[in-house]
């Protein structure tokens, strides 16, 4: 591992701290970034998210996608969680500590935003970030890009109605231009970007050294990321610490909860360590993109909805990362392949 692998979890502490700094220092420069904005995707975001996403691209091979069908445990795996677990566990908690634990502290009226912000958060699983952390596993490219675009697939006709349910709304407003944008964005060209430069490399040897060079453009990708979130929230992080940390706790307990049902579903399966693991992160990790949209749509840029979203994604770095970790030491109780 590269030094910028082996001590992710310090530079990502250091890019929060100084993403905080900057927010506080130079608001200017977070304005201009928030500035750069084209259906609720921004656009320096979605570069560095690039960076991230690019070298895994790099290594799916469409030649092994057919392959997917004789291993579909991880797949089903994904899609049970992700569409018939996660939505309703995450509405569950939101009511219980909201309606119910942390009623003294809140007043109901921010208690329904809390629990809105949270249920769509649960509804809108990870289209980008997931390949971050599939690498971070030596996850399968292929079957991760298979996982994600099925996943995206479902998304596109499950969203609305789970999260109208859940809300209770009768005329919710999915802003679809958010979801193609940033499924072009995040997954098409990139895409696209990888399987042009493997057919210009030719040989598996080239490919292996050009993905090397390229690879810790990911990790640089993933801290600036990090820095430029926690400079767009600072001045809420710093204003609501008692509500942000409220609104943490059912998150946090979520997305350990679904790792390890997830998990712990692909290790009763036997599936492979390479496939599991993306598995569970997909459902563990939050396409925020379209999560923060939709709350801002429905309950308006400064509501609490809005709140529990950004919330979500302050928490969703450091807590993916421990699960990284987790996975990685348990990857020996793993098949190395499919049984």
């Amino acid at each position: 591992m590269s030094i910028f692998e082996r001590y992710l979890t310090v530079w990502v502490g250091l890019a929060m701290i100084a993403g905080v700094l900057i927010g506080q220092s130079a608001p200017w420069l977070v304005q201009a970034i928030a500035a750069t904005e084209v259906a609720s995707v921004n656009l320096v975001v979605a570069v560095l998210i690039w960076a991230m996403v690019y070298p895994m691209m790099v290594g799916v091979d469409f030649g092994a996608v057919a392959g997917v069908a004789r291993q579909p445990k991880g797949l089903l795996v994904t899609l049970a969680v992700n569409w018939l677990i996660k939505p309703f566990t995450m509405a569950l908690l939101a009511v219980l500590f909201f309606d119910h634990v942390f009623a003294p502290l809140i007043s109901p009226e921010d208690a329904a935003q809390y629990t809105a912000g949270l249920i769509l958060l649960g509804a809108a699983p990870c289209t980008a970030m997931v390949f971050v952390w599939s690498q971070l596993t030596k996850g399968d490219a292929t079957y991760t890009l298979v996982q994600v675009s099925v996943n995206d697939l479902v998304m596109v006709v499950a969203f609305a109605p789970i999260v109208v349910f859940l809300l209770g709304v009768t005329d919710l407003s999915v802003p679809w231009e958010t979801l193609v944008l940033a499924t072009i964005l995040y997954v098409v060209l990139p895409l696209a970007a990888g399987l042009i430069t493997r057919r210009k490399l030719g040989s598996k040897a080239a490919i292996d050294a050009f993905s090397a060079r390229v690879k810790p453009w990911s990790v640089v990708g993933l801290i600036a990321t990090v820095a430029i979130l926690f400079g767009l929230q600072g001045e809420t992080i710093l204003a609501k610490p008692t509500v942000i940390l409220l609104i943490a706790v059912p998150i946090i307990i979520q997305s350990y909860g679904i790792f390890a049902l997830a998990y712990g579903a692909a290790f009763a399966l036997k599936v492979p360590h390479r496939i599991a693991a993306p598995c569970a992160l997909i459902g563990t990790s939050n396409f925020f993109e379209l999560a923060v949209a939709v709350a801002i749509s429905l309950f308006g840029l400064n509501s609490g909805a809005a709140l529990a979203t950004v919330v979500g994604v302050l928490v969703e770095v450091p807590v993916m990362l421990s699960l990284v970790a987790f996975a990685n030491r348990t990857r020996a109780h793993f098949p190395a392949s499919a049984a």
